[in-house]
């Protein structure tokens, strides 16, 4: 039995992203994304403008009138979230936890995706994989989606994403644009990003909070690594630890988007705290404009 406070959860994230998905990002979801192809659709008589690499010569030679061919786009895709649900998610210092963050991402892009007809699936992973949800349409399905994101307690509390990237290989057979939302704690996975990348639309999303990479002065702090339950007690009036601290998780950021860049994949970055409207409509105009 689902908890009432997850429910009234799933109710408030499927009225705030429904509102977003139909307000904001109602065309450009279409536009971003190319269907499986291009399928005929008819013969018709040739109208000014036409294209003459599209006239159909068979039916023009029979009727003394030019005809052409006309197609439209295969629109039908599938959506794929691939969506960390490590220990370092329930972390959050700016009136969001990351966890939370993912759940009303990950709700936006379902919702995008049944809205122009496409399949949604859902796998979440931690070191392991902890759930997998086949690909469906439908409202009801994306409210699964969303309940899942909410209500799964995970097994495993660290990270491995390569774990995750082969699963993905042995389950989708078929070309799907993939969401991988994670915070990127994680052990190298070069080798299966490299092999994904080639099957699959790949789209990483960066999830951070400012304090991963900043912190204040204000005396001594405990850090707990969440995923090992490792402690360290840190004087941050420290200059020099602020310092270190920032330009090492810098430093790993740009080693990750470098990765991606180097493998020319498109990546979302995103934080508590902060709306996901402006990152995400950036992704979905740059990849309109590269169409």
């Amino acid at each position: 039995m689902i908890p009432t406070e997850i429910l009234k959860k799933v109710r408030r994230i499927q009225i705030l992203t429904s509102a977003m998905v139909n307000d904001i990002f109602a065309g450009q979801y279409h536009s971003a994304f190319k269907g499986r192809g291009m399928e005929f659709e008819e013969v018709r008589e040739y109208q000014p403008g036409d294209d003459a690499r599209t006239i159909d010569w068979n039916v023009t030679a029979r009727t003394g009138r030019p005809f052409v061919k006309s197609y439209r786009e295969e629109r039908e895709l599938t959506v794929l979230l691939l969506v960390d649900v490590s220990a370092s998610q329930d972390f959050g210092t700016r009136d969001q936890l990351k966890s939370e963050l993912v759940a009303e991402l990950g709700a936006t892009l379902a919702f995008s995706a049944i809205q122009n007809n496409d399949k949604v699936g859902l796998i979440l992973f931690t070191d392991r994989i902890e759930r997998f949800v086949p690909a469906r349409k439908g409202t009801r399905h994306v409210l699964r989606v969303i309940r899942e994101l909410l209500y799964h307690e995970p097994e495993g509390r660290g990270t491995d994403v390569g774990v995750a990237l082969e699963h993905l290989s042995r389950v989708l057979n078929r070309r799907a644009v993939v969401f991988l939302i994670s915070d990127f704690q994680t052990p190298d996975f070069s080798g299966p990003l490299r092999v994904i990348r080639h099957r699959h639309d790949l789209i990483p999303v960066f999830v951070g909070d400012e304090r991963e990479s900043r912190l204040p002065p204000v005396r001594f702090v405990e850090l707990l690594d969440p995923e090992t339950d490792e402690q360290l007690l840190v004087d941050t009036t420290a200059r020099v630890f602020r310092t270190q601290f920032c330009e090492l998780a810098e430093q790993r950021r740009a080693a990750l988007l470098t990765d991606f860049r180097r493998l020319r994949i498109d990546t979302i970055e995103v934080a508590t705290g902060v709306p996901f409207v402006e990152p995400l409509t950036k992704f979905f105009r740059r990849r309109e404009s590269r169409r």
